[in-house]
């Protein structure tokens, strides 16, 4: 009965054990958070805004279609939203270059305080767009968010400032991202000069301005997918498992760094990624491939194909050689750059073509115009070295030097010391020249010629 007892005991907590740990791994993965996102309104009330413009004053329109767009965001989750306004204090002239107020600051259900003060405006002044970006600055709360600025103006700076100058200063800074401008009836001549500043929208009629407002919104706010797909010779999204990062397009701010991956169904894996901004893309292959001024539909799965068809660098030595972490100069074929290092007994990926090494061992051995093809493994293997172990009674100045074709070349100096040194080197035909440091007179030179063999060691004398 005991043992019964006891076999029933361990089957119970077997099955007990099974089903937790069948529980534990059906937990589904964690949802991803939604970023907070911010957008701060900056509105221009300066006295241009009183032109006229189709139905009526451009700043009854910009009220009105403001306000409605305003009220879609009502029920909006996830996002705060603040206003700004400039030109709208004091009137013009005399000009005031310091005509800015954030009007109503970052909070949650605070539609209807902006819509009341949109409401309440009366363009009087001037338009410093720069003075009023670098105080937007302040106006986003510290904690993590996307930080957008949507500029709604029919004119361009008056006040010295350099927009461009602080819209970039700004999003290198990470406080912004590159920032949306709406322009309302601009001059031709205008429109080039807010191009540096962030994404221009033009909109030359009321019906274009609403639309702006709409599609402004919707990339502020719609998610957008993408997937990078690297490229083999035979244009086929195989390669994978490296490193790649999206810098910003405009500020050259870093945004996303990301290890390429294939998803179970060998399909490159989908990424969130923020449409507001272009995008310099380099993928961290050897060399790395960059490609520029990527941009992205909103809303929409993008697909970034990116050729970087890859091959294998296999370096080998014997397994009992006297070699240890020996390394090797990958160089492109017929440049200097250093690609990179790579050690003996490793294998590499590189973009396919044709490289020089150049191996770190005594004597410097230059290979070069070595093959690397798509999804092949291209082996080098050195020779077995041998070893040289140079004594002498006294201290002085020598080298070893390797001897080929009647001619001899550097291929290190010895110790001014050391009475003892052993050396690993190629096999191959070698000199050493010694002279003592108490010998005054060059005639007093010692040379010696030897041999190395793969695997041999011998030891030469050069009193």
């Amino acid at each position: 009965m005991r043992i019964r007892s006891s076999f029933c005991i361990s089957i119970f907590l077997s099955l007990l054990f099974l089903a937790f740990a069948g529980q534990v791994n059906s937990q589904p993965a964690p949802e991803k958070k939604v970023p907070l996102t911010r957008i701060l309104f900056l509105f221009d009330a300066s006295q241009s805004m009183y032109g006229q413009w189709q139905s009526g004053a451009k700043i009854d329109i910009a009220k009105k279609l403001l306000s409605e767009l305003l009220d879609s965001l009502n029920k909006v989750e996830n996002i705060e939203i603040a206003f700004r306004v400039y030109g709208h204090q004091k009137r013009y002239p005399p000009q005031d270059c310091d005509d800015t107020r954030l009007e109503v600051p970052f909070s949650k259900n605070n539609i209807a305080l902006i819509k009341r003060k949109l409401s309440e405006l009366q363009p009087k002044g001037t338009t410093p767009i720069a003075a009023s970006l670098e105080e937007c600055a302040n106006d986003f709360p510290k904690t993590p968010s996307r930080n957008i600025i949507i500029l709604i103006t029919d004119g361009i700076e008056e006040c010295s400032g350099d927009p461009c100058a602080v819209s970039l200063a700004l999003q290198r800074k990470g406080i912004i991202l590159k920032p949306f401008v709406i322009g309302m009836g601009m001059d031709e001549s205008y429109m080039k000069s807010f191009e540096c500043v962030g994404n221009f929208y033009d909109a030359s009629n009321e019906v274009t301005f609403r639309n702006v407002l709409n599609i402004v919104i919707s990339q502020a706010l719609n998610s957008t997918s993408a997937q990078v797909n690297l490229l083999d010779i035979y244009l086929k999204p195989t390669e994978t498992n490296v490193g790649m990062t999206f810098y910003d397009n405009f500020s050259g701010a870093i945004n996303y760094n990301y290890i390429h991956t294939l998803n179970s169904r060998g399909n490159p894996d989908t990424l969130s990624i923020d449409p507001i901004s272009a995008y310099d893309l380099v993928i961290h292959t050897i060399p790395p491939v960059t490609k520029t001024n990527i941009k992205l539909n909103p809303g929409k799965h993008n697909i970034i194909a990116v050729d970087v068809p890859q091959g294998f660098l296999e370096l080998k030595f014997e397994a009992l050689s006297d070699y240890k972490d020996l390394p090797c100069i990958i160089r492109k074929s017929g440049e200097m750059q250093t690609l990179h290092v790579q050690k003996f007994n490793t294998t590499t990926k590189y973009i396919i073509g044709k490289y020089d090494l150049e191996v770190l061992s005594l004597p410097r051995l230059i290979i070069k115009d070595v093959d690397i093809s798509q999804s092949k493994t291209t082996s080098v293997q050195i020779p077995k070295p041998g070893m040289v172990t140079l004594t002498s009674n006294a201290s002085g100045y020598g080298a070893i030097y390797q001897e080929e074709k009647n001619k001899l070349t550097l291929v290190c100096n010895l110790s001014e010391s050391s009475l003892r040194e052993t050396f690993v080197l190629l096999p191959g035909t070698y000199r050493v020249m010694y002279r003592p440091k108490n010998s005054r007179e060059t005639a007093y030179t010692i040379d010696k010629g030897f041999k190395i063999i793969s695997g041999s060691s011998i030891i030469v004398n050069i009193n």
